[in-house]
């Protein structure tokens, strides 16, 4: 009986993922093809497997939660999808870039994050009322404005592109400034999380985090000459990426078990440490092959199948108006006035602020961990997914407009 049981639960995770991955990609391509980022399609994908009666039924859960028992499956490969989706941005960071970006792209990243961060408890704290510092509703509220500390620069780095723009000083200056403002958002996220979720308090929390990187740079280093020395006498090889892989899922568990902090923050930095090695783009290439064919699909539309809408009401409605609103204005704020104050023209400034607004899977990987740990329900993602959507729409527009008209002067490469 109980292999007959186990048999119906294999049954329903190969049938259960084909749908997922299907209609995820279908509509992620669909997406794609009128102007919309691709997870915004397999986010929708998941909504609507979500409300389709035969779907939601689908298993032997008397309580019609998806799937019974499959989505315990689905929960544990997305997690292991964000993690590949953290991997792969850390591979993609450009060492070299972040240290020529100079002190003002790190200035206007550090406020890029900053005022959302401030702005966005704000505006949570005036929907719930504030009943004090260190209460669980204070540290949901900041959990809030960590979710829009995020920049997704990929849609800006595709208007640049497109505009002539994106080798210019402005546009090194807004792609530079938007990687290093991943960097601090990982970091505020993980104090933000210690905080909320530990039970020393702030100073022990801060404590965990500085010893965690210290950690991390040690035995990133010897990492990284091991692979290094292993990449001279094997280039190319498939190994490299499967050992760096091992590694990263290494580097998330021991984030989380021994430091407290968030497993996607040890898979970002394993990343890091394999960018400078002359196999990364490789090593990325092939974690973008996984990701893409499973992982990324059923992570995205997994997003989609908890997002709960049945609790849409008003104070839902207006709070993810205001979530929005904020977003967009915290980042052309935190960025713009902060390249204002640095010597830039108000133009330039405003160019500046209007490419770091996009939002993207950052932002619902980050929603994704508060949902984990429960500091927020699962009807926050619809905020989220909305101001993904709505700064993907008008930020090419804005950025097109705000360049119009201009020739571009590339930046001058010094060797």
């Amino acid at each position: 009986m109980e292999q007959a049981s186990n048999s119906e639960i294999v049954l329903q995770i190969l049938v259960s993922v084909g749908i997922i991955v299907i209609a995820a990609k279908y509509l992620g391509t669909l997406a794609k093809k009128i102007g919309f980022p691709q997870v915004a399609g397999m986010i929708v994908a998941g909504l609507l497997l979500r409300f389709l009666p035969w779907f939601n039924n689908f298993g032997s859960n008397p309580s019609g939660s998806l799937f019974g028992e499959t989505d315990r499956f689905i929960s544990f490969v997305s997690e292991i999808g964000v993690v590949l989706i953290m991997f792969s941005a850390g591979l993609g960071t450009n060492l070299k870039s972040l240290a020529k970006s100079g002190i003002k792209s790190t200035i206007i990243a550090l406020c890029g994050v900053l005022v959302p961060l401030a702005l966005g408890t704000v505006m949570a704290l005036c929907f719930w009322g504030f009943d004090g510092f260190g209460t669980p509703q204070f540290y949901k509220a900041m959990f809030i404005g960590t979710i829009l500390t995020a920049t997704s620069v990929s849609i800006s780095v595709a208007t640049l592109k497109e505009l002539g723009h994106l080798k210019t000083d402005l546009g090194q200056t807004i792609v530079s400034a938007a990687i290093i403002d991943d960097v601090f958002g990982i970091i505020v996220l993980t104090v933000v999380l210690g905080i909320s979720t530990g039970t020393g308090g702030i100073l022990i929390t801060l404590g965990k985090t500085i010893l965690f990187f210290v950690a991390a740079i040690i035995f990133g280093f010897i990492v990284f000459r091991v692979f290094k020395w292993y990449d001279r006498r094997h280039p190319h090889s498939r190994r490299i990426p499967i050992y760096g892989l091992g590694i990263a899922l290494i580097f998330a568990y021991a984030a989380e078990r021994f430091f407290g902090i968030a497993d996607i923050t040890g898979a970002y930095i394993a990343g890091v440490v394999f960018c400078s090695l002359t196999d990364a783009p490789y090593m990325e290439q092939k974690i973008d092959i996984n990701s893409y064919m499973i992982f990324s699909p059923i992570f995205f539309a997994g997003i989609g199948l908890k997002t709960d809408l049945s609790g849409m009401n008003f104070s839902l409605l207006w709070f993810s108006i205001a979530f929005v609103i904020i977003g967009c204005l915290s980042k052309l704020i935190g960025c713009g006035c902060t390249s204002r104050l640095l010597g830039f023209s108000w133009k330039d400034s405003c160019k500046i602020g209007l490419g770091m607004m996009v939002r993207g899977e950052v932002a619902l990987i980050v929603a994704q961990k508060g949902l984990s740990i429960g500091i927020i329900e699962s009807k926050y993602f619809a905020p989220v997914i909305l101001l993904i959507i709505i700064s993907s729409m008008i930020v090419p527009v804005l950025l097109k407009k705000a360049f119009h008209g201009e020739t571009p002067v590339l930046q001058t490469e010094t060797n």
